[in-house]
């Protein structure tokens, strides 16, 4: 191994040696560019020796009519260049390269770099603009569509791949984004669900896309988890959409359903001038952080008595739900840390929203998963831990729910 690496120390001083700047060896000229064109072009010689089983000048050993027969010249796109190359041809025509076939014009990792750049949510024209600069060569929104087409299929059977069968926590959310699905543009609602697993992991479930954000296409989502094997999820946190819970219980009926209390005291704020809104927001604390749910009933009622004179709605609307902002309570501190706000989901929702930016308009659905399959493949790269407590949360929910989580 020394001795290798002695070597390979020696014919890279030997190749540096008339390098004196970086355009020397990045440059459009320069060696790593040279490199590239001599070691592909050698492999391709190689290859056609191969084939015609004799080498270029021995035509002692040669054992048939078929004999080289000049060469064509083509652009490869590399991961970091744009290289010109000479592939050695056949009088026969029967000679297939491997390296780079017939009509391949893109080496490995090129692909890899155009689906990055989309799933930034560049659209076909900056990643054009983006290759152009990176490799001096123009890369048609025709090669750009195909490269990026080609993760259809992995989409389809990520969406419908088989999912575990019981999930403790699931997070329920919808974006909005315009399409020109049906012609003219409109919203259209996607739905996510971030689940997760016994380990504590997130994981997305599924991407779904319907014209509005409704309790009856929810339905839809929840029986597709279900038919792709989710039997149990012991509590769902959602936002405030009115019928979603039942939606939820109709498929999941031992499914215990969170409102977010987040998006609960956003939307109590709303009302609320801003030179108030501080001290509201401190006795709406001391409603969802009360200890025990009668003191949480405490906090409510001098809530009411303080401000209903002003605010009469956000009282109102805290008691109209209070069934579903309460399940909370029945949890020791490391559950409810967890399920105290979907602000999980609502990560995923931010870093999305980053990538749909700037993207206008889609030309239909099905560019919409493309882009947020893309993106949600790159960002979930970062979920390598369990979520915080989860251990302590996890025995928690032995101790409460039994065989539903150890059946």
């Amino acid at each position: 191994m020394t001795s290798t690496n002695s070597k390979q120390e020696a014919l890279l001083t030997e190749l540096l040696k008339d390098s004196s700047s970086p355009q020397d060896i990045l440059g459009e000229h320069g060696l790593l560019k040279q490199l590239t064109k001599m070691v592909v072009e050698r492999a391709l010689e190689g290859e056609l020796t191969a084939h015609l089983g004799y080498s270029k000048h021995d035509r002692h050993n040669k054992k048939d009519s078929n004999s080289r027969n000049g060469k064509n010249e083509k652009t490869l796109l590399s991961d970091s260049d744009s290289v010109v190359i000479e592939v050695p041809r056949d009088r026969n025509g029967s000679f297939e390269p491997q390296l780079v076939k017939k009509r391949q014009r893109r080496l490995e990792g090129f692909d890899e770099k155009v689906l990055y750049l989309y799933s930034s949510g560049l659209s076909t024209r900056e990643i054009e603009d983006q290759l152009k600069d990176l490799y001096g060569a123009d890369v048609s929104p025709t090669l750009i569509s195909k490269i990026t087409d080609g993760v259809l299929d992995e989409l389809h059977q990520w969406q419908s791949r088989p999912l575990e069968r019981i999930y403790p926590i699931i997070y329920f959310d919808a974006l909005f984004v315009k399409s020109r699905q049906e012609g003219p543009v409109q919203n259209r609602a996607v739905y996510l669900a971030l689940g997760v697993n016994m380990e504590g992991n997130k994981e997305l479930l599924g991407i779904w896309i319907s014209k509005n954000e409704g309790s009856k296409f929810w339905l839809s989502v929840f029986t597709d988890l279900k038919n792709r094997g989710v039997t149990d999820c012991l509590i769902a946190c959602v936002d405030g959409l009115k019928g979603l819970p039942e939606a939820i219980e109709t498929v999941f009926p031992e499914t215990q359903v969170q409102l977010c209390i987040v998006h609960r005291v956003r939307n109590s704020l709303k009302f609320v001038s801003w030179k108030n809104r501080k001290e509201v927001a401190a006795d709406l604390r001391s409603i969802y952080g009360s200890p025990t749910l009668i003191e949480a009933e405490k906090a409510l009622e001098y809530f009411a008595e303080r401000w209903d004179e002003k605010y009469p709605a956000i009282s109102a609307s805290w008691r109209a739900d209070w069934e579903r902002l309460i399940p909370m309570f029945d949890y020791p501190e490391a559950i409810r840390k967890a399920i105290y706000t979907t602000n999980a989901i609502e990560s995923l929702n931010y870093s999305m929203r980053k990538i749909l930016k700037n993207r206008g308009v889609f030309p239909n659905d099905e560019s919409i998963m493309k882009l947020l399959y893309l993106g949600i493949s790159r960002v979930s790269k970062k979920w390598t831990q369990p979520i915080k407590n989860w251990p302590e949360a996890l025995n928690q929910f032995a101790i409460l729910f039994g065989e539903r989580i150890t059946g």
